[in-house]
């Protein structure tokens, strides 16, 4: 086996940890500054990007532990049938990045998984032992996230959640069957229990003794969890059933959505690698609603027969095509509900509408002031100084709003 640098692993494994959501910017053009024009760079490091709850980005060492694995998950990159460079890292390597890179300001924390090495027992304990030192030996105060290993003894996974920010637990796949077929080494049982012994000890972690003590902190920014989707054949009314199911059951902070395509070469074949990120943005969309919208799974995806979500324009314009007998909404006498509904209010332009129309009747011009996107509102909305007229019920309507034709290159 080649012996790689230090850096040549970091180059590898940074690069293999991209199949794992983290709520990281990715997918921008390749740029550096190595030709002397500008400063920075997208390439290379494995430092991404993420958001805190208080929307503060931050910056985190994203890598894999190692991409040898003994699974052969169909779906996966570094399954063990598959021909890529595999590379290493030990515990004191991850250990000196994260703080060589923290102490540069590069990073503000380190996001952590690793393919499965001997047995999920070894991978995860080497995992929490570099938690361990980090917080312990290196007084590392920053975030940390590990993406933990469900087959491995539970007493390991709770271990991790003493050390680590935010745990997560991927169920893979959509459905239980699609999970035995594409990834027969893991099984859907385990994953959901892993998942419950966590949430169960999160909530005891939050408990107060006859003392009025704590115990200690266990993973006090949540667990999450990843699901590929294009995989199988799960549509997207089945993705966001079993994701509604898994906020409920587990109390997650988020599912991410990762796309499958079987393309290596995204770069050379766009129009065909397209649909499944464009897919992948609907679903998040669609999430978003459920989680804070007031929408359930049945609206959002009935604007088509097949059970998935119209990818030419985001799931509340699509649902508010087709439910126009509901519109146009008054701003200045709607619910709060309603006004959820209308496309182009977020939840901070309702909650201003709100506020405003306590004190004085709300303009059109006050809509711009608020921040709503007036392009796609002003069809399904009535506000003292405007009226849609026959806006509303247009045969043209979704025309103005799909995305244009766009002529493909044949070379």
């Amino acid at each position: 086996m080649a012996r790689f640098t230090l850096t040549e692993k970091l180059a590898i494994l940074s690069d293999a940890a991209r199949y794992d959501a983290s709520c990281a910017s990715s997918g921008t053009t390749r740029r550096d500054s190595r030709d002397g024009k500008g400063l920075g760079s997208t390439e290379g490091s494995g430092i991404c990007h993420s958001y805190a709850p208080d929307g503060r980005c931050i910056s985190l060492l994203k890598i894999l532990m190692t991409n040898f694995c003994i699974y052969d998950c169909a779906y996966c990159i570094n399954r063990v049938s598959s021909n890529v460079a595999r590379a290493r890292f030990s515990v004191d390597e991850v250990v000196q990045l994260t703080i060589e890179f923290y102490r540069r300001n590069y990073i503000e924390g380190l996001f952590l998984s690793s393919g499965i090495i001997r047995s999920p027992d070894a991978t995860m304990e080497a995992m929490v032992q570099i938690a361990r030192r980090l917080r312990e030996a290196e007084g590392f105060r920053g975030y940390i996230h590990l993406k933990t290993i469900p087959d491995a003894a539970p007493e390991l996974i709770e271990q991790a959640g003493l050390f680590a920010d935010r745990l997560s637990i991927n169920v893979e796949l959509p459905t239980d069957t699609a999970v035995r077929t594409y990834a027969p080494e893991k099984n859907p049982v385990t994953i959901r229990k892993a998942m419950g012994d966590v949430k169960e000890r999160k909530a005891v972690a939050g408990e107060r003794s006859y003392r009025g003590r704590r115990g200690p902190r266990f993973a006090p920014a949540g667990q999450s969890t990843q699901m590929i989707v294009g995989a199988d054949g799960a549509t997207d009314a089945t993705i966001l059933g079993q994701s509604t199911r898994l906020y409920g059951d587990y109390g997650l902070r988020r599912v991410y959505y990762s796309a499958f395509s079987p393309i290596p070469d995204a770069s050379a074949v766009l129009p065909l690698i397209k649909p499944p990120l464009v897919r992948e943005h609907r679903l998040y969309q669609a999430d978003w609603l459920l989680r804070f919208y007031g929408f359930d799974v049945g609206e959002i995806t009935a604007a088509r027969t097949d059970g998935n979500l119209d990818l030419d324009m985001d799931p509340k314009l699509a649902w508010a095509l087709q439910n126009r007998a509901l519109f146009p909404v008054d701003v200045n006498r709607a619910g709060r509900g309603m006004l959820l509904r209308v496309p182009g209010f977020g939840t901070r332009t309702v909650g201003r509408i709100l506020q405003t129309r306590r004190h004085r009747t709300i303009r059109y011009d006050d809509l711009l002031r608020m921040g709503a996107a007036l392009k796609k509102a002003r069809a399904f909305i009535v506000a003292r100084d405007w009226q849609p007229g026959a806006l509303t019920d247009s045969a043209d309507l979704r025309a103005r709003f799909a995305p244009p034709p766009v002529q493909l290159q044949l070379i």
